[in-house]
Order: C-alpha cells, then sequence, then structure tokens
C-alpha cells in the first residue's frame, strides 16, 4: 500500500536532508525505521538512542543494533541515571511533568543530533528527527500534528522538522510490518509486557508493573526502597509500587 509523504517531508528527502529516528528499542521505534527505510535513502539515515542504563530492558541495545542494519548508531547519553536523579529530586517524574523523557531522552538526542549535523555539512544543516509516536496511543498523543517546524532548533544555519512517520498506524499494523521485514519485536512483548520503555515506567499499567516486577525482580525490590526512602510514588494513581506488585518474586533467569 502506498501511503501519501506530507510534502514538507518529501522535499527534505529532496534536498538530501538527515533523517534521524530516535530508537527505544520498542516497537513502534522499529515500525518507524521500516517505514522510513522504505522512503529514504540510506546515506540520509541514521539512528540515535538515548541508554536509561539499569532501568533499560537487557538486551535493548543488542536489539537495536540487529535491526537496524549498516545504519550509523549515535548513542545519546545523560549525565545521571533516572534513579540517582530521584533520590537527589525527591519525586519521580509525572505523566504531566515528565522531566525523565527532557533530561534522559529528549535533550541528550537534540545534543548529539546537533554535532552530528554540524560535523557532516553534506546535509547542509537540514534534519528530519523522526519518533515512533501513534495517535492511538493517548488522546494527548492523537492531537499531535505528525510534521512540526521546530524553531528551537533551526538556529546556527540548521532548518529542523519534527516527524511522527507511523502517527497514523494502528498496533496490530506495527507488528505485522515487523513480522513483513523479516524482523523480530524487543523479547519483552513475548513475556506479556504492553511497553517497552524504562522497565518500571511512570506510564505503565499496574498489569505491567506486576510483569516488570516478576521480570526484574532486584530492580523492583530497588524502586520499592526508594519510594519508601522519599515517601513518593512511581505510579501516577499513588498507590505504592509494593502495594501494586505484592510481593517481590525470587530473581529467575529470564529467557530471551
Amino acid at each position: 500500500m502506498t501511503e501519501a509523504v506530507p510534502p514538507e517531508i518529501a522535499e527534505m528527502i529532496d534536498a538530501g536532508a538527515l533523517f534521524a529516528l530516535s530508537h527505544s528499542g520498542g516497537k513502534d521505534s522499529q515500525g518507524g525505521l521500516i517505514r522510513l527505510r522504505s522512503l529514504v535513502p540510506a546515506d540520509q539515515l541514521i539512528v540515535v538512542h538515548a541508554p536509561l542504563g539499569r532501568v533499560e530492558w537487557p538486551g535493548t541495545l543488542a536489539h537495536i543494533r540487529a535491526t537496524i542494519g549498516d545504519l550509523p548508531l549515535i548513542l545519546a547519553r545523560a549525565n545521571e541515571d533516572l534513579l540517582a536523579k530521584v533520590r537527589r529530586r525527591g519525586y519521580f517524574p509525572t505523566p504531566s511533568v515528565r522531566n525523565c523523557t527532557s533530561d534522559l531522552k529528549r535533550g541528550p538526542i537534540s545534543r548529539e543530533l546537533r554535532r552530528y549535523l554540524k560535523a557532516n555539512p553534506q546535509f547542509g544543516g537540514r534534519i528530519v528527527s523522526c519518533m515512533g509516536l501513534r495517535a492511538d496511543e493517548s488522546r494527548d498523543r492523537a492531537r499531535r500534528s505528525p510534521v512540526n517546524f521546530s524553531a528551537s532548533n533551526s538556529k546556527a544555519g540548521r532548518h529542523w522538522i519534527d516527524w511522527l512517520p507511523i502517527h497514523h498506524w494502528s498496533e496490530a499494523r506495527v507488528f505485522a510490518e515487523i513480522a513483513a521485514a523479516g524482523e523480530r519485536p524487543h523479547w519483552v512483548y513475548a513475556k506479556g509486557m504492553t511497553r517497552c520503555s524504562c522497565s518500571f515506567c511512570i506510564m505503565a499499567t499496574r498489569d505491567d508493573l506486576r510483569r516488570a516486577a516478576q521480570l526484574r525482580p532486584r530492580l523492583a525490590a530497588e524502586y520499592i526502597a526508594l519510594e519508601e526512602e522519599i515517601g513518593h510514588t512511581l505510579s501516577p494513581t499513588r498507590i505504592p509500587l509494593r502495594e501494586i506488585i505484592g510481593e517481590v518474586p525470587a530473581p529467575a533467569k529470564i529467557a530471551r
């Protein structure tokens, strides 16, 4: 099926702009890259990942490397670990104040993309920064425009556009496109998780938090101890993680 490409994006492809996909390791990032590779010449494509340290699912970086082929992979590391940041501030991020995203992902990724663009003048300062956000994930994401000119990043000779290439895709289509490409999604989906972000995400459902605790009991215990130390809970329901997951299971080897 041929899909229309927004005219602003078609112009950037023809102009030889750099296309950079922010890849979390999750299914939507993977689906986004599959679409980009069908539209954009390989020499205009890079992948950027913000490693999250011990709160990231094991095997995430290996999964990304296994599915991007020969595309360049840029690592955008933050200066501070999430749990250290929470301990220092005394509270967890919330859905309305997602400083985890801005401090650990968006900020470091934008920094590295500016550096890459400066070091590669063949792109003429033109860049399309892509993410795999989809409309049916939430009302907030449904309201987002798939294409936006970034005035804050369009400085020092840069022309920067943000694009959500699979904004209109359903979850079923994402998995179907991954299978059609001969790839597999991150192992956590087969283990019952519906999200692949931080192992214990502030946006996670109770079922996901319980399943994450079964898969990563030592990390669950660390989160519980931190909640009790600072007197603030991870879940926006304000229910302590200890109550949500019950007894922390014994550590078990994860089969992947």
